[in-house]
């Protein structure tokens, strides 16, 4: 998002070539009172793409740029994406994408100014068609219209509006990462001399696949079941306590297998599950024109097959020789990302929040919560009141939720277990102050961390995709820095926050303070731990001013006793 503003200096033009692809045909207008209107042949752009040569046209703009923008601007110009016609169609033609097309056509007019909706969507699909593939340049070529006229005025409200929100956005990150140093400066502690959470534990563990079929719901769920050996009397014996994964959308059961590997070398079983109606196979189909999107029922779905996940799991336990006497229904954790981490919230007892819904989704107007589109689907569900907790799961992690419309402060402060939220600063998806950072202040249970990881994005949780799993082509400026920091972080903060609050080991309280995070943060991923951050004092950050810090809740001690695995 930095990149994005420093495109700005380019004037309203640049912001909407960076914003978006679809720009005009053979000229790009825009009305800039009192100065009148200004107009730029897309011969210049594309001379300046392929060439680099700024025209006569082209340098009144150019010359208000540094050449590190114009640099970016060629760059961006110059950049293919690998999209088939089949794939935009069905995207633009979704529901989700509709609006956001429909809301961008807002921004980008016809020549006779109307909303560019039609146009925009058709000029993505053309220039995907053509042989030269999807460039900003193939679709300005592609726009059904001599001319785009750019809505000036809503253009200008829309920069200083997101300027505005970045320059908060900062604020907010900063004074986390303030106040966490501060707390870790008080820490006597050597983590140096204690056991690296990071590093794999002693357990072998062994992998078994199933597939579950929820013949009353019509869902069948692949499962991948992460199984400790129990060869070494001298470490934990079964029954293990359990942990279940949820993926995002558009993922599978392959993005965190690092993260389940990890959690079985020390002593977890973890069942990874998919998600049918929102996997990588089922957007795939989509994308084929094979099957339709994914639609509101999923969010009802998703809580509900975990719920079976684990009624089957109870039932075979005592019957398959290979799960025989080895889960712990006692002891169930939830992991979720994205929108898994809204199924693991859901799962933990938050309901979904209709009245906000309303509030937020009618009509939608965001530009800056891409999440958003996302959960205003659940409008159309129909209105009652969703029975999704499930009581056997005591601890749950939520990994970039979605969570703040449909769910809201009414439906997170339900919760009543132990949390841990996940957030990335560079998240432009599930942008961390409106996701996670103010949900956090919602949850009522003291036993709350907010790990806030810098300069990551969405995808930095998610495992290394490969040519089977990865649905979408991701360009790597939002995939963010090398993710190797942030799997080491959530390795060793999912153990210790596991270890801590599923099965009441104290000891490994020490790993969940501001100092560890310090202790282990590497750069640009810089990893910062609260515990206590409250509303009020977020509402003082936002608007500017400075609040005082605040102690955490109950200081933890040092370990008691020594970590044994």
């Amino acid at each position: 998002m930095k990149k994005f503003l420093r495109y700005l200096g380019l004037g309203l033009l640049s912001t909407f070539l960076t914003a978006t692809p679809g720009l005009g045909a053979e000229r790009i207008s825009f009305f800039y009172p009192p100065f009148g209107e200004f107009y730029l042949p897309v011969d210049s752009l594309e001379l300046f793409a392929k060439e680099g040569k700024i025209d006569e046209d082209f340098s009144f703009y150019a010359s208000r740029a540094t050449p590190q923008q114009l640099a970016q601007l060629r760059e961006l110009l110059q950049q293919r994406f690998n999209l088939t016609p089949t794939l935009v169609s069905q995207v633009t033609y979704s529901p989700i994408g509709e609006k956001v097309v429909r809301r961008l056509g807002e921004l980008l007019l016809t020549e006779s100014r109307n909303n560019g909706f039609y146009a925009i969507r058709a000029s993505l699909i053309l220039a995907a068609a053509d042989q030269e593939g999807l460039t900003v340049v193939n679709l300005l070529r592609k726009f059904p219209s001599n001319t785009i006229r750019v809505n000036f005025t809503e253009g200008l409200r829309i920069v200083e509006d997101l300027s505005q929100l970045l320059k908060q956005k900062d604020e907010v990150v900063a004074f986390i990462q303030k106040e966490a140093i501060a707390q870790a400066a008080n820490s006597t502690i050597d983590f140096s001399q204690q056991p690296d959470l990071r590093s794999p534990g002693k357990f072998r563990w062994q992998k078994t696949s199933l597939e579950l079929n929820d013949i009353r719901r019509n869902r069948r769920l692949p499962i991948d079941i992460y199984l400790p050996a129990t060869q070494n009397s001298e470490l934990k014996t079964p029954p293990f306590p359990l942990i279940v994964i949820s993926h995002g959308l558009a993922s599978d059961r392959s993005t965190f297998v690092y993260l389940a590997e990890h959690l079985a070398s020390y002593g977890f079983a973890v069942a990874v599950l998919e998600h049918p109606g929102s996997n990588a196979e089922r957007i795939q189909l989509y994308f084929a024109g094979l099957a339709g999107p994914p639609d509101a029922a999923e969010f009802i779905n998703r809580p509900l097959d975990i719920k079976y996940l684990l009624n089957e799991l109870q039932r075979l336990e005592k019957s398959d020789p290979t799960l025989q006497g080895k889960l712990n229904f006692q002891q169930v954790g939830a992991i979720g990302q994205s929108f898994g981490g809204y199924t693991v919230l859901t799962l933990a007892g938050a309901k979904i929040n209709f009245q906000q819904l309303r509030q937020d989704c009618n009509p939608n107007n965001s530009l800056f919560n891409l999440s958003l589109f996302l959960q205003c689907q659940a409008t159309e569900l129909p209105l009652r009141n969703y029975e999704l907790q499930d009581d056997r799961i005591k601890v749950i992690i939520a990994i970039n939720p979605i969570d703040s419309s449909i769910l809201g402060e009414g439906g997170v402060s339900q919760i009543k277990v132990p949390v841990m939220l996940v957030a990335g600063s560079q998240d432009i998806f599930a942008p961390p102050v409106f996701e996670q950072i103010r949900p956090f202040t919602w949850l009522s249970d003291s036993n709350k961390y907010l790990a806030l990881i810098e300069n990551a994005t969405h995808f930095s949780a998610i495992g290394e995709s490969s040519s089977q799993n990865s649905v979408l082509p991701v360009p790597p400026a939002l995939l963010g820095p090398d993710r190797t920091a942030a799997y080491s972080y959530l390795k060793a903060l999912s153990v210790a926050f596991l270890e801590t609050h599923l099965l009441n080991r104290p000891e490994y309280r020490s790993y969940l303070q501001p100092s560890y995070a310090t202790f282990i943060s590497k750069e640009p991923l810089n990893l910062s731990i609260l515990q206590s951050l409250s509303a009020v004092q977020l509402n003082q950050v936002w608007n500017g001013s400075n609040p005082q810090s605040t102690k955490p809740p109950n200081p933890q001690p040092t370990a008691t006793r020594a970590i044994s695995f």
